[in-house]
């Protein structure tokens, strides 16, 4: 597994942690959950801004585990922006043994360790459970002139360098793993791709609708208001079968475009480390109870997302082979 060296971590350390004392002291000044003993209150962190996949994963399971009254206590909601995620980290980290606290993960966050140069990886804190996996879309401005995938991969072949390509995560996330990747598969060196990382997906619309960037790359999710009123398109979907939701069930496969890559993210939640196993388990029946309620499963169907629930040592694994997954695909790409 390639590490960067000390010389670049330190400043990248530096800067996370500057980015967490800011939002440390903002989270801290809006957040209203007592840590008592005795306290059933939890706090839910989502480690980027409101819109984006993270913030719908963790709401939506909030929303469902409030609406089930599952831990007797209520939720405070507390988005922390900074470095892909890897501000949140941080800070998770920094609480070990809070057993009020849960934090949304992801690829990104993954990634977003390896790009700032940090120690900290995310199956050292407390695995909970993994929810879901998510498909990636290709998504342009309503008045784009790529009608079609091909369209854009014959104008990206062309010239990599004219077209700047975004996404809602930092370098080695799932919204920059997957254009690196589909450039590879299709010829483009990965070093070539024009890239604009975003903080999550309310930055990435406004930078696709302002026309800032000309393609985006993106859980479809989170853009399911700006498809359906016209405002962005799809081009593709990286699946291996099309979603079935609407808007998105005609969108196709970058396969039935002759295309051969198929890429997927995910989304779990994590503890912070150093908490009792007999308070890990308690959470964990927390999540699972969600998992099996209807409403789960509306949501499921609602953000055409992959039912892929799995818990403690199972998903601590998964995690471990995340962190492997996206070493070798960074150090493949030149990339670290």
């Amino acid at each position: 597994m390639a590490t960067p060296s000390p010389d670049r971590r330190r400043p990248a350390r530096a800067v996370v942690a500057a980015l967490t004392g800011l939002a440390l002291t903002a989270a801290l000044s809006s957040c209203g959950v007592t840590r008592g003993e005795d306290n059933k209150d939890i706090a839910m962190w989502i480690p980027n801004s409101a819109g984006g996949g993270y913030d719908q994963t963790g709401r939506a399971a909030v929303s469902v585990m409030e609406q089930e009254d599952v831990t007797g206590g209520n939720f405070e909601v507390t988005n922390i922006l900074g470095a892909g995620g890897s501000v949140a980290m941080t800070r998770l980290m920094g609480a070990e043994g809070d057993e009020h606290t849960m934090m949304t993960v992801g690829l990104g966050v993954v990634g977003s360790l390896y790009s700032f140069g940090l120690e900290d990886r995310v199956h050292d804190a407390t695995p909970l459970a993994q929810l879901i996996e998510d498909q990636e879309g290709i998504l342009v401005p309503a008045d784009s002139p790529y009608e079609t995938v091909d369209d854009f991969l014959a104008a990206w072949k062309k010239d990599p360098h004219s077209i700047a390509v975004g996404g809602g995560s930092s370098p080695g996330g799932p919204d920059h793993l997957f254009p690196m990747q589909l450039a590879e598969t299709v010829g483009i060196d990965p070093k070539d791709v024009l890239y604009v990382p975003y903080d999550g997906g309310g930055p990435l619309t406004s930078a696709l609708i302002g026309e800032k960037i000309q393609v985006g790359f993106s859980g479809l999710g989170e853009f399911e208001g700006q498809i359906e009123s016209g405002e962005l398109r799809a081009l593709a979907v990286s699946g291996e079968e099309r979603l079935e939701s609407e808007p998105f069930q005609d969108i196709p496969t970058l396969t039935e475009s002759g295309v051969d890559l198929v890429f997927v993210n995910w989304r779990g939640v994590l503890a912070p480390p150093g908490i009792s196993d007999e308070r890990r388990d308690e959470l964990i029946a927390y999540l699972q109870e969600m998992h099996d309620s209807p409403e789960w499963q509306q949501a499921l169907e609602k953000y055409g997302w992959t039912d892929a629930f799995k818990t403690g040592d199972d998903f601590s694994t998964f995690l471990q082979e995340q962190d492997d997954r996206v070493a070798s695909t960074l150090e493949e790409l030149g990339l670290i």
